[in-house]
């Protein structure tokens, strides 16, 4: 397998392994496929997630930051929920569960990816701008997963659902899709006249 899934932070995994047991955080979870789950549940696949707050001039590949793990939680062979933890100062810490068309487009996403023959650390990039989620294919497979450089020769996913004229599932250099990203983002407001610029 060409992906070297990145090992989650261990107080990550154990928060969400303790939410999973508590039956108050199930239960209080807006994910009814979590609630009605038979069987045993299992967090899967961690992925760090980072967020893009900014996408440069001319498409210039920013840097991103590290926002959440993500596990995918499985009921049997099927993902029925996700888990996000986030960054305390305490350390990682479980903060909610949900579901949604994401999760089973991560699992889409992650199944393509096994099949190109490069080596890739798997993350995810949040693009809050876009409302755009995408898999992001980190081209050195042995960096530390906190790390947030867009490579040149990564690549992004966007996932389904994507913004319109994005293709979902269909693999993008960092370069080509920062540029049609780009396009998509409005200027915000300019100064108005007669104001000092």
């Amino acid at each position: 397998m060409p992906l070297h899934v990145p090992p989650a932070p261990a107080p990550a995994l154990r928060s969400v392994l303790a939410a999973l047991v508590s039956p108050t955080a199930v239960r209080e979870a807006r994910t009814p496929a979590l609630r009605s789950a038979e069987g045993p549940l299992s967090p899967e696949l961690p992925l760090p997630v980072h967020v893009l707050d900014r996408i440069g001039p001319g498409g210039l590949a920013p840097a991103t930051r590290l926002a959440a793990w993500r596990f995918l939680i499985r009921s049997g062979e099927q993902p029925v929920a996700a888990a996000d933890t986030m960054l305390t100062p305490d350390g990682w810490a479980f903060s909610h569960f949900f579901e949604g068309p994401y999760i089973a487009s991560t699992e889409l996403a992650l199944r393509q990816a096994e099949t190109v023959t490069t080596h890739y650390q798997p993350r995810l990039l949040s693009i809050p701008e876009l409302y755009m989620l995408a898999l992001w294919l980190h081209g050195d497979a042995e960096a530390d997963a906190a790390g947030g450089v867009l490579a040149p020769a990564d690549l992004l996913v966007p996932l389904a659902p994507a913004p319109p004229g994005i293709a979902a599932h269909r693999p993008h250099r960092v370069a080509d899709l920062l540029r049609v990203m780009t396009l998509r983002i409005t200027p915000g407001p300019g100064p108005l006249l007669g104001s000092p610029a």
